[in-house]
């Protein structure tokens, strides 16, 4: 079998992550892959501090560009960003000096470029309630594996 390969150029992915940040991104086209590709997009423009910081008010202003709405039940989600974007920086550092895209193919090869990843971490009571849609929430089923720093004020 083939290994998955979404993407064929950085310029790919800077086209993602630039639409995402605007707004301009279709949201048809707004897939699982997508996300990881925004996510390394605007850690290797930003590093992954900024990248935490800046995020949640890029997410949100991209769910409100395409039409969708922020609320306790649907749009951002602080918990998954949050361990999304450690998952992506593990992943850059992993793979020092190669291109974004290959990165991005490697994640969405794996185990990440499954929809339900991060249910491995945690369980759907813990991860689908507004507390970790609004802050983030520690795994209770299994420990993070990457080595990069939690966002600040988390534990």
């Amino acid at each position: 079998m083939k290994a998955r390969a979404p993407f064929s150029s950085d310029a790919e992915i800077e086209a993602i992550g630039q639409g995402m940040v605007s707004g301009s991104w279709p949201k048809s086209h707004w897939t699982h892959d997508c996300h990881w590709a925004a996510a390394l997009w605007v850690i290797s423009d930003r590093g992954l501090i900024r990248a935490q910081a800046d995020m949640p008010g890029l997410i949100r202003r991209y769910n409100e560009a395409v039409g969708g709405r922020n609320t306790d039940t649907e749009g951002y989600h602080e918990t998954i960003t949050q361990a999304s974007l450690l998952a992506a920086a593990q992943a850059r550092t992993e793979a020092p000096g190669a291109a974004l895209h290959t990165v991005c193919n490697t994640i969405c090869a794996g185990p990440l470029g499954r929809s339900d990843w991060i249910l491995t971490y945690w369980s759907r009571e813990r991860l689908f309630t507004p507390a970790a849609r609004h802050a983030w929430l520690a795994p209770d089923r299994a420990a993070l594996p990457f080595d990069a720093p939690l966002p600040a004020g988390c534990a």
